[in-house]
Parts: C-alpha cells; sequence; structure tokens
C-alpha cells in the first residue's frame, strides 16, 4: 500500500524559490510566511523523481521531443479522469499556459479586438489581453448568498455590443473555486457560437475537483464547440511540476490549430524541455494514486479552515471551493479598503497571501490562500492572521 507523507515540512528557502525566496524583491518583509502563488509544499510523485534522476544520470541533454509513450500516457489520463479524448494530432506543446492564452490572443485577434474575460479571475488575464494591445471587456461574475455564478445576460450583451471576437474561460475558476457545470457551460457554449466567438480555456486546474463536482472540458461539450476552442491544460498544478516548463495545449480544429502552432514557432519555441516531458509522462502513467491522495490531504486542510475560521475569524467567510487548492475568503465585514487590508495581513499576521483586487474591481475585500502545504504550516498561518484581526 502506497503511503504519502503530505505532512513532511521540506525547506524551501534558498533554492531560487520564487514563493519563498524573493519576499524582498517584491516588497515584502523577508519573515513573511508565503501562502500566495498557487505552488504546492509538497515533492512532486516519486515516479517524476526516479524518472528525472535515470535521465539526469545519462549525462547528455541534447533537443528532445514526445514519443508515442508520451501520447499513450496523457490520453489514458485525459479519457481516465475527465472522459474525454481529444486525439493526438489535435496537441501543441507549449512552454507554460499562460504563455499559450498570449499566443492564442496573438494568433486570433488583431491589435484593437476585443476580449472578453469574466472577473474576479487569474490576474495574467488581464495582462495577456492588454500587454498585446487587445481591448479588455469584463463582465463580473455575480456573488449571491455566498457563491459565485456567470451573467451570461451580461455576457452576450457585451459580446454584441463590444465585437468580441475570444473569450477566455477560466474552468475550474480561479480564485473564487467554481467547478461550472455542464448547463453554465452548455448555455456559455451556445451564446459563444450563435456570435462566432472563439473560446481560450484555461483548465489547468481540471485535476483538483471535489467530491460532488465535476470537470466537464468545454471542448467535449459538442464537435461545434471543440472546433471553436482552445483548450489549456498543464500537468504543473496537478504534479507540482511548474518549474519544469511544459504544457498540452489541445485545439482540434485543423486551420486553428496551424495558425496557432505558427505563432508559437515565431518565438523561437520548437523543441520542449526533455525533464519536462519525462516529469509529465512519468506523472500521468503512475501518479495516480499520489494525486488520489494529495486529494484527501486537501479535503482535511479545507476542512480544518473552515473549523478554524468559525471558531477564531467568525467574520472572515470562506466561500466554498468545489475545485482548486486556493481559497477564497470574505474580508469585507472588517470595513478595510483592499490596500489596509493587505497591509494589515502583511505587517501584522506576517503573510503573503494574494490581495483580492488584483484579480479584478470585484476581488476587492476578499484574499486568496493557498493551502496546498503541510497542515501544520497551514495552521501557523491561521494562528497568525487570528492574533492579527483578534
Amino acid at each position: 500500500m502506497n503511503h504519502f507523507d503530505f505532512d513532511e515540512i521540506i525547506e524551501r528557502r534558498h533554492t531560487n524559490s520564487l514563493k519563498y525566496d524573493f519576499a524582498r524583491e517584491r516588497g515584502y518583509p523577508e519573515d513573511v510566511l508565503p501562502f500566495w502563488v498557487a505552488d504546492m509544499d509538497f515533492r512532486a510523485p516519486q515516479a517524476v523523481r526516479d524518472a528525472i534522476r535515470r535521465r539526469t544520470e545519462h549525462g547528455i541533454f541534447g533537443y528532445s521531443r514526445p514519443k508515442e509513450d508520451y501520447y499513450r500516457a496523457l490520453e489514458q489520463w485525459l479519457s481516465t479522469r475527465h472522459g474525454w479524448n481529444p486525439g493526438k494530432e489535435s496537441l501543441v506543446m507549449t512552454p507554460g499556459v499562460v504563455f499559450a492564452l498570449s499566443m492564442a490572443v496573438r494568433a486570433f485577434t488583431a491589435p484593437n479586438d476585443t476580449i472578453l474575460i469574466t472577473e474576479p479571475v487569474y490576474y495574467p488575464f488581464f495582462s495577456v489581453v492588454e500587454g498585446n494591445e487587445r481591448k479588455l471587456v469584463t463582465s463580473t461574475l455575480l456573488f449571491e448568498d455566498g457563491a459565485y455564478r456567470m451573467d451570461f445576460a451580461d455576457i452576450e450583451q457585451k459580446i454584441r455590443e463590444h465585437k468580441v471576437k475570444l473569450l477566455i474561460l477560466c474552468s475550474p475558476h480561479n480564485p473564487v473555486g467554481r467547478v461550472w457545470r455542464r448547463e453554465e457551460l452548455e448555455r456559455l457554449a451556445a451564446i459563444c457560437l450563435a456570435h462566432d466567438v472563439l473560446v481560450v480555456a484555461d483548465e489547468i486546474h481540471a485535476d483538483f475537483v471535489r467530491p460532488g463536482h465535476k470537470h466537464t472540458p468545454f471542448a467535449s461539450l459538442s464537435p461545434e464547440t471543440a472546433a471553436r476552442t482552445i483548450t489549456c491544460t498543464a500537468p504543473s498544478k496537478t504534479f507540482n511540476l511548474a518549474g519544469l516548463q511544459l504544457s498540452n495545449i489541445f485545439i482540434t480544429e485543423k486551420s486553428l490549430r496551424h495558425t496557432f502552432r505558427k505563432e508559437v514557432y515565431s518565438t523561437g519555441y520548437d523543441e520542449p524541455n526533455i525533464f519536462g516531458l519525462l516529469a509529465a509522462q512519468a506523472a500521468y502513467s503512475e501518479g495516480g494514486a499520489w494525486l488520489d491522495a494529495l486529494l484527501a490531504y486537501l479535503e482535511q486542510n479545507i476542512a480544518h479552515t473552515k473549523r478554524f475560521l468559525a471558531e477564531r475569524l467568525p467574520k472572515v467567510q470562506l466561500v466554498e471551493p468545489e475545485g482548486t487548492y486556493l481559497l477564497w475568503l470574505d474580508f469585507r465585514a472588517y470595513g478595510l479598503e483592499a490596500k489596509a487590508l493587505d497591509r494589515k495581513i502583511i505587517d501584522e499576521a506576517r503573510l503573503w497571501l494574494d490581495d483580492g483586487a488584483i484579480f479584478g474591481k470585484s476581488g476587492a475585500g476578499f484574499q486568496r490562500i493557498n493551502i496546498a502545504c503541510p497542515q501544520a504550516t497551514l495552521t501557523k498561518g491561521l494562528e497568525a492572521l487570528a492574533r492579527a484581526f483578534e
């Protein structure tokens, strides 16, 4: 029987870790405890480490490309976990999902074309639109009775009024933790198809879905939807492999795939990182038991956080998560402006969370916390938060 020790506290400082080693460079005190970036404090599965170790011992790191074993492992994972098989021919590799989002923006729109996102949302969505000189239109998610939902009427109105060419979908949603139901996605797809809007679906958190919920790949809704969708996936969140720079982008429609690949090649990117390839193949082939154990551990961390907040910080409302390992906390009952709230958490709690305002205007008064860490670390952070607000 496999045993995975997610309680082990692993020293990550002095490893060039963006999460732990760059507080001062980012304007934070050096002694802050970080719960910000979506980077887990757990070692990758043993199979991943073994595959990298074997390749390292070989000692030659020339140009590499995936073989059939890679495609089979990826296909098996997507089919087993998500009931979806987009096909080997639809795959384009990139060094990251944010890179792929930018490539899609550049490939399928022109400067001054309009792109729609729903906010609050993962903040690089804003930069890949505006940084590429496209017009940004946002639709604010409706927050009612402690839960978020898409405002379909507003989405369709803005698509029509602003002649939107492309919509970036976050599914499961970061930071609010929604796992969109099939009927919600079907309604969005119908709107986008009716107005000829291309959808770029960031599904990087697809493997983090809580019991009672199910991730539906947007492209799996129908052949018509698949033909107008660019699906962005990666092993980086699932298996904590972000530093290995590999993402799997699926585009079933041939002409769209050709256009996207041409844009990627224009950057000079071609062969993927050999360690990223090996890690992804090992993870998708042998990492299932590790992920299942991790999901069970994260459930304990969510339950622990809920109990703690109820007992020590009852004014902080946890938005019930359906997916991801990122919790969305509502601090608005304290009546603090976003900057004052952030400074209190940094200066008094000595914690580094993500200020909700960076995810969009409607995120002001919220904070995002990463709970993918040993429970002892999580407890230390929660205790510090309570001392600052009690």
